[in-house]
């Protein structure tokens, strides 16, 4: 795999005779931990760690300068973090070259002035119409400290980790299969949005392209008979709310696959729905070299309702798998997959899930339950951090079953993993925490199986929401909050109020910043009915990439302090830095533009 890289960059003062003498090793030595911190930190989406590239001279120029962006070039070098412990000149020494990510790390100590080379740098950075980051320390430190900041390291590890998540979307595609469902207004891709923010390809399929290598058996066999007999042994069935029912014809005599072979299909779409989003060898194997090579995937999403799952069985099985850090061949990397194909918020999936390396659980944005609510209802007064009311974050069968809560840290509590850190145990256990219930065949007339289950564990988690909004463009939602654990008895009151055989997460968002001052106010301001969740607080990690991509955000709980944007969109105004946001992103338009 060609991996997107960061390069660092020793910029240095360019006079010989003493002065760039001087100043070669340490130029370098900042260079090279600034390539420690980030490769010992970060990770790609696959496991490896995330490489940086170190010029073998320092920049005194544009000679040097010129030189080094050309190797850099070559390397798929996606960002660049200038380091420099002194004066250098200032745009000789910067980089120019169109579509990388810029940020300058300048040394804040008084023996060489490297605060007035990274404020130098930044000013011709504005003046040109390029955003750059600017990280600068807080406190002096003596000429010869070797370590980095605390406060400086948590930038470059912003930067960084913003970048190559920027740079895995890269020339990537969303394969969209199938088309609008129920009018929602996500599942109607905004191509240019994909391109010009995401750099990434739209790939168009057909629903019948599923049936189409159903019925022609382009499958592994092999892998099937794997598939079906995991199924058999670890999935295990929950409840059947249609049973006693009686359905009315238009219902009955839309079952097109029965009962006894629900789950061969789901599985054979399952396997088919893999290989188109990245292909498979042992299909060219079988005579079938087209459909071997996939679609360079990234992300996806599945229509299904209606035209699908008003005679066949519904995605959620086959959605839920692949969002999962597991499958039937054991840990694998998270797969950014829509449910109803709503692309804006596969995009938030991917942004949370390229952060994080975990995997991204796709909700409906359901229910404000307020404590008064929940008392009237159940007479449980809540507490803790869910004290002043709650999200029901509810999917239509398919979520991630890491969000059951079924991994267990070092301390053996609940937590969400990278998949390289699956265990046996973790997956095992997230199994056993889900049900798969028969689906409600008055919304799936054609059946399938939905996940169930119920995150009983308080864990950090960010519920994000891309939108897309006529005049203004993209916009970038972002909710830290908490899962919390309500009990049992409590839980099935409020859930069999709506359909229990779905997964549930009951959210608190952190409260106190504008347009969080209430639960029901942050719920009030979300721009859709779907959001994404990922394990852990990363609201300026978003915020970061967010800006780098040129995405506004309109509505966030991050901490002014924790944010991290381009130096020069202050420029646009300090006061009202959402305000600013907005202005710098309009001014300087998509990244890929």
């Amino acid at each position: 795999m060609n991996y997107p890289k960061i390069g660092i960059r020793p910029a240095i003062d360019g006079r010989q005779g003493g002065v760039r003498e001087s100043l070669e090793q340490q130029t370098m030595e900042m260079a090279l931990k600034a390539k420690k911190l980030i490769e010992s930190s970060l990770y790609y989406m696959d496991g490896s760690p995330v490489e940086c590239i170190v010029p073998n001279i320092t920049i005194g120029g544009y000679a040097d300068a010129s030189k080094v962006d050309d190797s850099f070039a070559q390397q798929d070098v996606i960002a660049t973090l200038t380091v420099s412990p002194c004066w250098c000149y200032g745009t000789e020494t910067i980089d120019l070259r169109p579509g990388t990510f810029k940020a300058i790390w300048g040394f804040n100590g008084t023996e060489r002035p490297g605060a007035v080379y990274l404020a130098a740098a930044m000013s011709g950075y504005a003046q040109k119409g390029i955003p750059a980051y600017k990280i600068y320390g807080k406190e002096v430190q003596d000429n010869d400290d070797q370590a980095i900041p605390k406060d400086v390291k948590e930038k470059i590890l912003l930067f960084a980790r913003a970048s190559i998540a920027a740079g895995e979307m890269k020339n990537k595609s969303y394969v969209n299969i199938g088309s609008s469902s129920m009018g929602i207004a996500g599942s109607q891709i905004n191509q240019e949005f994909f391109e010009k923010y995401l750099g990434m390809h739209i790939e168009y399929v057909d629903m019948t392209e599923i049936l189409r290598r159903i019925e022609l058996e382009i499958f592994d066999p092999n892998e099937y008979k794997v598939i079906r007999e995991w199924i058999d042994t670890k999935c295990h069935e929950g409840i059947d709310i249609n049973e006693g029912k009686e359905f009315p014809e238009i219902i009955t005599k839309s079952r097109y696959i029965s009962d006894n072979d629900q789950w061969d299909f789901i599985a054979k779409q399952t396997l088919i729905v893999r290989d188109i989003l990245f292909g498979n060898p042992k299909l060219a194997q079988l005579g079938w070299l087209e459909e071997a090579k996939g679609r360079n995937a990234i992300s996806g999403g599945f229509q299904g309702q209606r035209q699908w799952t008003d005679w066949l069985p519904n995605g959620d099985f086959m959605e839920s798998i692949l969002t999962s850090t597991f499958d039937w061949n054991g840990p694998k990397q998270p797969i950014s997959f829509a449910t109803e194909n709503d692309t804006c918020n596969a995009a938030a999936m991917l942004f949370g899930s390229l952060l994080t390396n975990k995997a991204p659980i796709f909700s409906d944005v359901r229910t404000y339950w307020s404590t008064e609510s929940i008392k009237r209802i159940t007479g449980y007064e809540l507490t803790g951090k869910a004290q002043n009311g709650l999200i029901h974050l509810l999917n239509s069968g398919a979520s991630a079953l890491d969000g059951s809560g079924g991994s267990l840290d070092e301390n053996g509590q609940p937590t969400m993993k990278e998949f390289w850190n699956m265990t046996e145990e973790d997956i095992d256990s997230c199994l056993s925490k889900t049900k798969w219930c028969r689906a409600n065949y008055e919304y799936f007339r054609g059946g399938g199986f939905s996940s169930q289950y119920h995150l009983q564990a308080e864990l950090p988690l960010t519920l994000i929401r891309l939108n897309i909004i006529d005049g203004v463009g993209p916009t970038l939602q972002i909710a830290e909050g908490y899962s919390c654990e309500l009990p049992v008895h409590v839980h099935d009151i409020l859930n069999k109020r709506t359909d229990e055989t779905w997964p549930t997460l009951w959210f608190a968002p952190n409260l106190g910043e504008t347009g969080f001052e209430d639960v029901y106010t942050m719920m009030n301001n979300w721009g859709s009915n779907h959001g994404a969740s990922v394990h852990g607080h990363i609201g300026a990690e978003l915020l970061t990439l967010a800006s780098m991509l040129q995405i506004p955000v309109s509505l966030h709980n991050v901490p002014s302090k924790k944010i991290f944007r381009p130096h020069v969109f202050s420029g646009f105004g300090t006061k009202d830095t959402e305000s600013s946001d907005f202005k710098a992103c309009q001014t300087f338009g998509p990244f890929y533009k």
